[in-house]
Formats: C-alpha cells, sequence, structure tokens
C-alpha cells in the first residue's frame, strides 16, 4: 500500500473549515467525501469571478509552473524539511523531486476522486488550482467538466458530455497533463530528470494517490480503484509511462498482498541508503511481504 507524501512540520495545524461550494457544483460531494476519510487535504471551490489566494502560505500552480521565486520559496521548505527529519541535506535534484512529487500527488486527487466517485472529471488548468501546503488545502475553480450521458450533471453550465467510460478515462489523462505538464515544465531543470523520467513520477503519483484515497474509503473501494487505474493505464498511454502496475504476493499465512512497481525512482535511497519505498522496484518481494505485513 502506498502511503500519503508528508505535508505539514512535525506538528499539528487548524485546518479552516471550507468555503460552501459554488451553488450547482458538479464535484462538491466528491470533495466533501475526500475530506471525510483524508484529513490531509481540504478543497475550497471558488466562484468563477472570485480571486485565486495568493501570499501568507498560498502559491498559484501557475506560479510553480513559471519557475519563479514563488518556486524558489516552495522548494525551500523540501529542503528545510529534509535537513530537519534525516539530518543531512537532500542534493538539489533530489530536493526539486520532492517538492514536485508532494505537489502533483495532491494535485491528482482534484481531479480523480470526482472521476472514481460520480464520474465527473474537471478541468483544471494551474491558474485555476492554489495551493496551501502548510495546512494541506487547495483552493480550486472549475469551469469546465467532462461526464457521461446519463449524468444529471450533464444539464450543467460547463459540462462537456462524453461517449461512454473509456472517452471518460481519456479525459482523466487529459485534465491531468492539462494541469501538470506546465508544472512539471517549472520544476524540470531543477529536477534534472528527463521527460520520460517526469512522466513516470506523474503516472505514480496519479495512481498512488488514488489507490491511497480508495483504501480509506474501504476495502471493495481499493479493489475497485485497482482496476480502475489499471484501466486507465493499461501501458500505452503516451505520454504517461507504463502501465498501473499492481500485482499481488503472498503472505506466509496465505493472504494476498497488493503491491505495484513504480515507473519512476525518488532517489530517497540517496538521503537513507537502506531504505526504499514499499513499491520501489529496488525494493525486492520478500522485503515488501515482510514490510506489508509489519504494516497489518
Amino acid at each position: 500500500m502506498t502511503v500519503a507524501p508528508t505535508q505539514g512540520h512535525g506538528h499539528p495545524v487548524r485546518t479552516p473549515a471550507p468555503a460552501p461550494a459554488p451553488a450547482g457544483s458538479p464535484v462538491a460531494d466528491a470533495y466533501a467525501r475526500l475530506t471525510e476519510v483524508y484529513g490531509g487535504l481540504r478543497v475550497t471551490e471558488l466562484a468563477p469571478h472570485e480571486p485565486s489566494p495568493r501570499g501568507v502560505g498560498w502559491v498559484g500552480a501557475d506560479e510553480l509552473a513559471a519557475g519563479s521565486e514563488a518556486l524558489e520559496t516552495f522548494l525551500a521548505w523540501d529542503e528545510a524539511q529534509i535537513l530537519r527529519d534525516y539530518g543531512r541535506p537532500g542534493r538539489p535534484d533530489v530536493v526539486a523531486g520532492f517538492g514536485l512529487h508532494r505537489y502533483a500527488w495532491m494535485a491528482c486527487l482534484l481531479i480523480t476522486i470526482p472521476w472514481f466517485l460520480d464520474r465527473r472529471v474537471p478541468l483544471l488548468p494551474p491558474e485555476d488550482v492554489s495551493f496551501d501546503r502548510a495546512h494541506g488545502r487547495m483552493a480550486v475553480r472549475v469551469r469546465s467538466f467532462a461526464c457521461l450521458p446519463d449524468d444529471p450533471a450533464a444539464a450543467l453550465p460547463g459540462a462537456r458530455v462524453v461517449p461512454d467510460e473509456d472517452a471518460l478515462r481519456a479525459e482523466v489523462r487529459a485534465a491531468v497533463a492539462l494541469h501538470l505538464e506546465p508544472v512539471m515544465e517549472g520544476f524540470g531543470p531543477r529536477t534534472r530528470r528527463g521527460r520520460r523520467a517526469l512522466w513516470g513520477m506523474v503516472t505514480d503519483d496519479v495512481v498512488e494517490s488514488l489507490w491511497y484515497a480508495a483504501n480509506l474509503l474501504g476495502e471493495a473501494e481499493e479493489q475497485r480503484a485497482m482496476r480502475e487505474l489499471d484501466a486507465l493505464f493499461p501501458g500505452s498511454t503516451a505520454p504517461y509511462t507504463g502501465g498501473a502496475g499492481f500485482r499481488t504476493l503472498e503472505a506466509p499465512d496465505g493472504r494476498q498482498l497488493p503491491t505495484r512497481d513504480r515507473a519512476s525512482c525518488c532517489f530517497f535511497y540517496t538521503i537513507r541508503p537502506d531504505d526504499t519505498c514499499v513499491t520501489c522496484p529496488r525494493t525486492c518481494d520478500e522485503d515488501r511481504v515482510a514490510r506489508l505485513t509489519a504494516d497489518a
């Protein structure tokens, strides 16, 4: 099982209650359900002409995409966190990779949770998303969304009806790329990774963030999410890298343990050489079984 990336400062923070969603919001129920099960993210929806929050801890996704001073400030948080928590500095490219992963993991849920729960796919260009990482908050402006023909929301303003589930999956992939490709470009020079490696990271963040959230919703929903993600990423959906990669391992007591192989590496081993993610290709199956059974 994957875990959520660390977002806070190592101590509890008070998260303000999210503002009411705009009337008729097609994604409000999905975001509320996410908030119920995952305390690490609160999503506030903005009205069409309501300004995006800036300053006092907020950063716009478009600012990260611009590779501006806001990005330097954002990455300074990761640099300080690595030094504080692990007692050694991270390489600049590793710091940048951590920062991109921690943003992308959250941002992917803005798109995949409404798709998974309600079959609605919001389009969120970078200028319509802001992030307050210290309090685990995102503010979004949903101007349009894709849905299926039998969805009651198909009559709402901004709805774009697609014919079937396969077309809706294509909308998910397109929506993630619309949001994250510019952000990836902003981080790219600092990560010192090629496009394939960066798209591998995005693929992993789409899969592992929804897998994590679905696990919080219950075992049946986790199993459904794995099936949905296998269909979303069958292995031939460029620019994404590889498939969802799920497989099972057998525990000593015969239980089936779900795992997957990541398409990318976060380079955490450069900070702790003997420690790897449980889904890292560097982690052998024997170690995975031991860690997964210990977690259980």
